[in-house]
C-alpha cells in the first residue's frame, strides 16, 4: 500500500518554511519524516505527516501550493547493511528510484521512496518478500 506524501511549493525567502511550519503546528499536524530540495527562487518541501487530510486542506487554506503524492515506505533494519539490502531487492526488480529520503523510528529506520510506477514497483518487490508500509502505519511510528 503506497504512502500518500504531501508536497509542498514555497518561495526560496525567509520566513517561509517557518510559516509552513507553523500553520501546520496550530493545526495539530506532526511531521513524520520531512525532504527540502532547493532552487535559487523556489525550494519543494516533501514531507509525511500524521493526518493527509487536515494537513492538505489547511495549507490550501492557508495559500500554500500542496500536492498529494504515491510514495512506498519500508521499514528497515537500523545496522549497516540493510539500507544495502533493500537497495538491492530494488535493482533485482529493476525498479528506478527518482528520489529518496529517511526518518528514524523507535527501533527501524524508514525508507521513502519515488518511483516513475508506484503500483508496479509495489507489487514486483512485494513478490520479492517487501511489504511496503500503509499510511496508518507511517502515522503510528
Amino acid at each position: 500500500m503506497s504512502v500518500k506524501q504531501v508536497s509542498i511549493f514555497l518561495e526560496n525567502k525567509p520566513g517561509t518554511l517557518n510559516r509552513l511550519t507553523e500553520v501546520l503546528a496550530a493545526n495539530n499536524v506532526n511531521i513524520r519524516a520531512l525532504s527540502l530540495a532547493e532552487t535559487s527562487e523556489f525550494g519543494i518541501v516533501r514531507m509525511l505527516v500524521n493526518d493527509v487530510f487536515e494537513a492538505t486542506n489547511v495549507l490550501k487554506e492557508n495559500n500554500f501550493v500542496a500536492t498529494l503524492t504515491p510514495v512506498l515506505a519500508y521499514a528497515i533494519e537500523d545496522k549497516a547493511g540493510d539500507l544495502n539490502n533493500l537497495l538491492q531487492k530494488f535493482t533485482e526488480a529493476e525498479v528506478n528510484i527518482e528520489y529518496m529520503y529517511a526518518f528514524a523510528g523507535k527501533e527501524r529506520a524508514y525508507m521513502i521512496f519515488r518511483v516513475n510506477d508506484t503500483n508496479k514497483a509495489e507489487l514486483i518487490l512485494n513478490r520479492k518478500g517487501l511489504k511496503s508500509l500503509t499510511q496508518e502505519e507511517i502515522s503510528a511510528v
